[in-house]
This record gives structure tokens, sequence and C-alpha cells, in this order.
């Protein structure tokens, strides 16, 4: 709770946050999603081995949605 308050936002996400998620999401609220820090999230995210499906559109990666809900067991 401590570190929400610092931060202003909530460690990881809710079940209807993330079934409510568009097709694809930024970087940074999938690593929200996985519980991975902003660093580490980009370090996989660039060396190809992020967890789930990421495109890169121009400088930014996008986190293919689908593939986040399949890994966290939340696939339809």
């Amino acid at each position: 709770m401590r570190d929400e308050a610092m931060t202003g936002q909530a460690k990881g996400m809710t079940r209807e946050e993330l079934l409510s998620l568009p097709v694809a999401v930024d970087l940074d609220t999938g690593n929200r999603a996985l519980g991975l820090g902003r660093s580490k999230g980009y370090e996989l995210a660039k060396r190809g081995e992020y967890p789930c499906k990421v495109l890169r559109l121009g400088k930014a990666y996008r986190v293919v949605t689908a593939d986040l809900l399949d890994l966290l067991g939340l696939a339809a």
C-alpha cells in the first residue's frame, strides 16, 4: 500500500482490468499485468524474450492482449 501511495499506481491488475484491455497495449501496461518492472520489461522486449508476443511499431512496443491473457490463464 505504501508503494502505491508513493508511485500513484497499484502493482498488478485485477481480472476485470485485464479482461477489459484493448487488442494491444503498451509495454508498461503489459509489464504491470505481469508484475514486471519497467526496466526488466523493456530489456526482455528488446532481446525478444518477453513472455508473450510483442509488436515493435516504430520506437514503441505493443503487447498482444490475447497472448497476455493466455499466459495469465484468462483466455476465452
